[in-house]
């Protein structure tokens, strides 16, 4: 395949964008936003947690663990829910469920029932992403697939950064509760945004009605889009590129930094906030780069897990305490992990029609989600086992690397030949439709 920009088709009835398009997918992108501030809270109150909750490393890693659990087994579900339902039906009630979990999370008097809420916000949380990329794809043209889902991604990552900035800092001010049911309000403006103006599609672009429910059509919409290479490939690319950050930032990164590198709390929370502003500059580099060379996809995801291992092993290996130049760069290859699981999706949109694109997008977003689930999972684990040894417990974020480098070796080129089939189909039958 070139590496020059892929052609771009403007098939019948590809959505006109504009600002109608900006404001409603804003929306969309509104609610994953608190979506992930509400995922992410639990990442820089760790320790406060395990102080609430009288809890060890193992324990405190089975609320993100849950948490994780539900939103990749939701993920197919949810899919298939955007497939059949459309995009606002589900990101309501993804809205009620997160600001619920938010609330819950907030009032818990006890272990058990902080992570039976965290457990409902993880199947809120799942119910986004996935709908604001087919928001994207109902109000934009095809050609601007890339980058919309790169912004997306984005926005996510300022909702990390409202994280590491604002709730650290207010659970010091003001404390668990009223930190917790303070952000949970985010919640219900964004339900109410989303309920008054946000629309699944544009005038004049509704999607042909679906045939029927039932067991078989599901069976249908799973089977034909794990049938795509491209799928296969998204799925492994987001597998491997997306964990390392999200375990740095989701529970294990603070720790990390504060118990094994000595640092204070405030300047590990400045290193964490390093890693979602890299993310986000990140994005948009990515975003450019893949919408007009579409060939560099492969070699942009490799390239992020190969720098991603050397740094991960440079900072965790060293003797003593790691030099902050050395984590600095670490945080820095940490937030290129995000845009390169986007390409994923990169992978898979192309491999399936609109129809299928929600089932598609499910199983791609379930890769990363196992990775961060088993690694987070095993860290905790590791730790409680060696004694606190970090240099153990993260050396095990490079054998789910390895699993997932092969996995897309493998399935490169019979992606890249299966893609090249659907776009000249795409062209031969944009040609014949009559004008």
């Amino acid at each position: 395949m070139s590496s020059a920009a892929a052609p771009t088709l403007s098939l019948p009835g590809d959505p006109p964008g504009g600002r109608r398009a900006a404001w409603v997918w804003g929306i969309g992108v509104a609610v994953y936003f608190v979506a992930i501030i509400f995922r992410t809270s639990l990442g820089v109150a760790g320790l406060d947690a395990a102080d609430r909750f009288h809890v060890n490393a193992s324990a405190l890693s089975t609320f993100s663990i849950l948490q994780l659990l539900v939103y990749a087994g939701m993920q197919i579900p949810v899919g298939l829910m955007v497939d059949r339902l459309g995009t606002k039906k589900v990101l309501t009630l993804g809205a009620v469920l997160f600001t619920l979990g938010q609330l819950g999370f907030a009032l818990s008097p006890s272990y058990g029932t902080a992570l039976a809420s965290r457990a409902l916000l993880g199947c809120g949380d799942a119910m986004t992403f996935i709908s604001v990329l087919r928001l994207g794809a109902r109000w934009f043209p095809a050609r601007r697939g890339p980058l919309i889902g790169q912004i997306a991604a984005l926005f996510g990552m300022a909702g990390n950064l409202v994280s590491t900035l604002f709730i650290a800092r207010a659970l010091h001010g003001f404390g668990w509760t009223t930190t917790f049911v303070g952000s949970s309000v985010a919640g219900v403006v964004v339900l109410v945004l989303l309920l008054l103006f946000l629309k699944d599609h544009p005038e004049g672009h509704e999607p042909p009605p679906v045939e029927h429910a039932g067991a078989a059509y599901v069976r249908r919409q799973i089977a034909a889009s794990w049938a795509e290479p491209g799928t296969r490939l998204g799925m492994w690319v987001h597998f491997t590129t997306q964990f390392p950050a999200m375990v740095f930032l989701l529970l294990w990164g603070l720790p990390f930094l504060v118990e094994a590198q000595g640092l204070s709390r405030s300047t590990a929370g400045e290193l964490l906030t390093l890693v979602v502003l890299s993310n986000m500059v990140f994005g948009l580099i990515y975003g450019q780069v893949i919408a007009r060379h579409h060939a560099a996809r492969a070699p942009l995801a490799l390239g992020t897990v190969t720098a991603t291992a050397l740094l991960w092993a440079s900072a965790v290996l060293h003797p003593g305490h790691a030099p902050m130049w050395l984590l600095i760069v670490l945080c820095v290859v940490l937030g290129a992990c995000g845009p390169a699981s986007m390409i994923g999706f990169d992978f898979a949109r192309p491999a399936n029609p609109p129809e299928r694109q929600g089932t598609a997008s499910g199983i791609v977003n379930m890769g990363g989600f196992i990775a961060s689930m088993t690694t987070l999972f095993a860290v905790g684990v590791l730790l409680d086992a060696t004694g606190d040894n970090y240099r153990i417990a993260f050396a095990s974020v490079f054998v789910l690397e390895a699993l997932g480098v092969v996995q897309i070796l493998r399935l490169r080129s019979r992606a890249a030949h299966r893609e090249r089939d659907h776009h000249v189909v795409s062209r031969v039958e944009a040609v014949h439709v009559p004008v």
